[in-house]
């Protein structure tokens, strides 16, 4: 066999190993590498560039030696899920960097960190003063989490008192001019619906690269043609200017009318519109 055939034929052998084992091994080997799947990492590579090029050895025993690590690290991974000693040996802990605005100096030493490189950290958690910083802390995979003081958190409905719905995630109905049927019905639509929607912003199904449905019900599109400018969708705002017509309505019958009775009728009415308005407008102005 040529020397270019076998390298082609063990290159082969070795992506659809690496393959097996790495979905064997999990997304966590992808997402979040310890020091010890750190190393596996690379050892695996390693062995695998040697099975494919290292013709003057029997490729077999590199398979034999990808597997022994994959096994090995399956084995780890199982003791770190039953032990916590374990996890702490092989992982390390997290460790406090900056605790209520204070940098934590000895804790700093333990990471060999300089103060550099703690700013540069934090910094892309979107701190930039040390003193508005609550926590600070170094995860197990060398990632530095920030958790601000509450006065310089952003202010969030929660804080406001302000109930939200929760919302659905968008369905991608249109795909390069094409509709996609399957995620159109699970939004709860059908086609004439959505060609309607086309028709009211003036835009044709074969211009549109990607079109979504959000939680509301409104078609939000993206054209093949930059130039084009797609208005945005108006129904939550008109139904609000709608809501807020018909309480100024009410306000303005009670007003007009002598009647005692349908004065207080017409007034009731406005104040609990009112009310319903006061309820929808964070759904219908965001």
């Amino acid at each position: 066999m040529q020397n270019w055939v076998e390298v082609v034929l063990r290159t082969l052998v070795s992506v659809i190993v690496l393959f097996v084992l790495t979905r064997l091994l999990g997304k966590r080997q992808i997402s979040q590498l310890s020091f010890f799947e750190y190393i596996t990492g690379i050892t695996i590579g390693s062995l695998t560039a040697y099975i494919s090029l290292d013709l003057n050895s029997d490729w077999y025993l590199g398979i034999i030696s990808v597997v022994v690590w994959t096994l090995a690290s399956l084995g780890i991974e199982f003791l770190q899920l039953k032990s916590k000693k374990a996890r702490d040996l092989i992982d390390s802990t997290s460790r406090i960097l900056i605790k209520d605005g204070k940098i934590l100096e000895d804790n700093l030493k333990k990471e060999r960190l300089t103060n550099e490189d703690l700013l540069e950290l934090i910094r892309k958690r979107d701190a930039f003063k040390v003193a508005e910083v609550e926590f600070a802390i170094m995860e197990p995979n060398g990632e530095v989490n920030v958790l601000l003081k509450k006065e310089f958190q952003p202010i969030t409905p929660s804080h406001l008192g302000i109930k939200v719905s929760p919302e659905t995630e968008p369905q991608a109905t249109i795909l390069d001019g094409k509709i996609m049927d399957e995620a159109l019905a699970s939004a709860g639509y059908n086609r004439k619906w959505l060609n309607t929607e086309l028709e009211k912003i003036g835009v044709s199904l074969d211009n549109v690269f990607l079109g979504q449905v959000d939680t509301y019900g409104e078609l939000h599109v993206d054209l093949y043609d930059d130039k084009i400018i797609v208005p945005e969708p108006q129904k939550r705002a008109v139904l609000m200017a709608d809501l807020k017509k018909c309480q100024a309505d009410l306000e303005l019958f009670s007003l007009s009318v002598d009647n005692s009775e349908i004065k207080q009728m017409f007034g009731l009415c406005s104040d609990q519109l009112e009310q319903v308005i006061a309820d929808v407008k964070p759904l219908l102005t965001t």
